[in-house]
């Protein structure tokens, strides 16, 4: 099976929730899809994040993880995961950021001289997030459980794209309003 990193696998808004995102249904043991289980999908990922992330002029091009380095990265992405959810569902834990920074010290430490690579430049990513939060600008997409940064004006953006999950949503609550309808 071919996958492609499409505009919709970032709209994270950071890297980090990004690479976080890159297990599907996450919370569905039977259904859940690990992107990062096959290498040739993760190494990919750097290219996809280079056309489509939102911090693709931050960090400069990047590159693939170093192979050493690939179980790290999962590392990472767990604690990305763990803690921001954590503060998007208004429990904050000290425990968890204490994980995630040290996840991100052991990266970057690893990292040296690769500052391009998709683990270090993650690291980098969930440090800013971490160090500058705006919780209420942090959400989960009630539809996938997506990690996103809702950077409307309103902070009223309630999908992590609306042009997927939005439709999906909407396309939903019709079909069920139309059955109740019919006799």
């Amino acid at each position: 099976m071919t996958f492609a990193w499409t505009p919709h696998r970032f709209s994270g808004g950071a890297l980090a929730l990004d690479v976080a995102n890159s297990v599907v249904l996450r919370f569905d043991p039977a259904r859940r899809i690990d992107r990062f289980a096959d290498p040739a999908v993760m190494d990919a990922f750097a290219a996809g994040a280079n056309t489509h992330g939102a911090e693709r002029d931050g960090f400069g091009p990047l590159r693939p993880a170093a192979p050493d380095d690939r179980r790290h990265l999962i590392v990472l992405r767990e604690a990305i995961d763990r803690h921001f959810r954590a503060l998007a569902e208004g429990m904050p834990s000290e425990a968890l950021l204490a994980d995630l920074l040290e996840a991100i010290a052991g990266t970057l430490r690893r990292s040296g001289d690769r500052p391009q690579a998709l683990d270090a430049a993650t690291a980098r990513s969930a440090l800013l997030l971490a160090a500058a939060p705006e919780p209420d600008r942090l959400k989960i997409c009630p539809n996938c459980r997506w990690l996103f940064l809702d950077r409307s004006r309103n902070r009223s953006r309630a999908w992590c794209d609306m042009a997927v999950c939005g439709n999906r949503a909407k396309a939903s609550r019709h079909y069920r309003r139309r059955k109740e309808k019919t006799p």
